[in-house]
């Protein structure tokens, strides 16, 4: 199956919550994002492959004679972290302090001409009329327009980040919903794919069962899915 039609599929069977039941059972109990990581509107969906972006504050948005050459520029590697995107990644960012907006309407308008999912920001994001209007799948601390020009930069992309203790890598699957962000790690992912929609299709079972006037100890009793 193509990531077209596994994200497709994801998308339309699957929700955070089963997810992460999925990978608790295997062992993996720290997958979630923290829960004010929220989408801009309820009924956002987002799945695809992580671009992980590290950010880091700045006092200036450029001077000379620096050390990192990196700082000099406006934004940092801002830029050319969004012209890389590829086809179903997730533009996923960490690193720098929440006190300014790391997302914004024109940013979302590249990365979608790039063919983007979406993205996820451990901060805020601005331009909120703009994204929406866009239908642009964005996930953040919620809307904040103060700019990351002359206090954030892009260091690096494309490498390994960590959002409170979540470890995010190049290529894992992120999953957003109205009830949050998971992070499916790829050695994982088709057995937490094939075991997440073979849950999914028993909690409709009992959902049927309970509507039917089944006890709910009855219920676990028999189905083991609560």
């Amino acid at each position: 199956m193509s990531d077209d039609e596994l994200f497709a599929q994801m998308k339309k069977e699957l929700f955070s919550a089963v997810i992460g039941d999925v990978m608790d059972k295997m062992g993996f109990l720290h997958q979630f994002l923290p829960p004010q990581i929220q989408p801009l509107r309820a009924d956002m969906i987002l799945v695809g492959r992580a671009m992980p972006v590290l950010e880091a504050d700045c006092y200036n948005e450029s001077s000379e004679n620096l050390n990192n050459p990196v700082m000099s520029k406006p934004f940092g590697l801002m830029l050319e972290a969004l012209d890389d995107l590829k086809k179903n990644e997730v533009y996923i960012c960490t690193g720098s302090s929440p006190t300014y907006a790391l997302w914004g309407e024109l940013m979302s308008s590249r990365a979608m001409q790039c063919g983007a999912m979406g993205t996820v920001v451990d901060g805020y994001s601005r331009d909120t009329k703009g994204i929406l209007k866009l239908d642009f799948p964005t996930f953040s601390y919620g809307s904040y327009a103060q700019d990351q020009g002359p206090r954030g930069k892009v260091i690096d992309f494309r490498v390994p980040i960590e959002i409170q203790g979540v470890r995010i890598e190049p290529g894992d699957i992120v999953f957003g919903d109205i009830d949050g962000v998971c992070i499916i790690p790829q050695k994982i992912e088709k057995n937490v794919i094939e075991a997440a929609l073979e849950k999914a299709k028993g909690e409709k079972v009992v959902q049927r069962a309970i509507e039917n006037g089944m006890p709910a100890v009855e219920a676990f009793k028999k189905y083991g899915i609560m």
